[in-house]
């Protein structure tokens, strides 16, 4: 199991390192595709509200930051919907006999239980590693109750440990609002520093460069508010989908145990 779990967290880290040089290719897509002309009154240019590309401290930028996070999120995403679809996959292996006529005794169980232990994926998959946990228990107190009890705890159990494994995807979602509010208040605060160096109303020439000045920094506190809000709103969607997946194939894999080997157990 400890195994298992350090190739996980081992994948994880190289799905990080992908998602992190993807957005940064996007990133750099949107910076060549994106034009970013003169600024005019009334206008707005997507290059800014995607990328502060009018930044001096370009491309360190809030928003550039926030897609960063976003493409982890998206990482994180692509783990959890591949193993829904491989814990769907389990329950088509045909571990157990789904005839509605066979009955399993103590003896019937050894051939599964190896069949279940010889897989690599084992300690890994929630079928597997229920049917690990039901044969032992029966096959030890020879009480289908106490199997049945201990299938329970164990459905239980792993509905926590998908919970778990959602926490990382959690604060992402919260940081890139969080992100989106920082660079609103740095954009507000611009703003003020900027309203204080009013020009005489008389200089129309100055007054139109402080007025440009003065939007481009308010621009910055709303579009990086407006960006994290699509972009946590896009993966709390993609978040729920993919958690509903593995509690569905959570419950299959309860359901294909209780019909195929819990129903079937015969004390002798």
């Amino acid at each position: 199991m400890q195994n298992d779990f350090k190739q996980e967290q081992q994948y994880r880290v190289i799905v990080a390192l992908v998602s992190l040089m993807v957005s940064i290719a996007f990133i750099a897509a949107l910076t060549m595709l994106l034009p970013l002309p003169e600024r005019g009154a009334g206008k707005i240019y997507m290059a800014e509200v995607l990328l502060d590309a009018r930044n001096t401290l370009y491309p360190f930028t809030i928003q550039n930051l926030m897609w960063m996070m976003f493409f982890l999120g998206i990482g994180e995403l692509w783990i959890r919907m591949s193993r829904g679809s491989k814990e769907f996959a389990q329950l088509k292996a045909a571990l157990l006999p789904e005839d509605d006529s066979t009955m399993l005794r103590g003896k019937d169980l050894v051939p599964i239980y190896k069949n279940a232990t010889a897989r690599p994926s084992q300690n890994v998959f929630f079928l597997q590693r229920l049917l690990k946990r039901i044969i032992l228990q029966f096959q030890n107190s020879q009480s289908i109750d106490q199997a049945n009890t201990l299938m329970n705890s164990s459905l239980e159990l792993m509905q926590h440990e998908i919970d778990l494994k959602y926490n990382m995807l959690r604060y992402m979602m919260w940081l890139i609002p969080t992100l989106g509010f920082i660079g609103t208040v740095v954009g507000i605060a611009l703003a003020l520093s900027d309203a204080g160096s009013m020009p005489d109303l008389g200089d129309n020439a100055g007054i139109k460069a402080w007025m440009v000045l003065l939007t481009s920094s308010l621009g910055v506190a709303f579009n990086t508010t407006l960006l994290a809000l699509v972009m946590s709103a896009i993966l709390v969607f993609v978040m729920h989908i993919a958690q509903a997946r593995e509690e569905m194939a959570l419950n299959g894999a309860g359901q294909y145990c209780m019909d195929n080997l819990v129903n079937r157990l015969y004390e002798e």
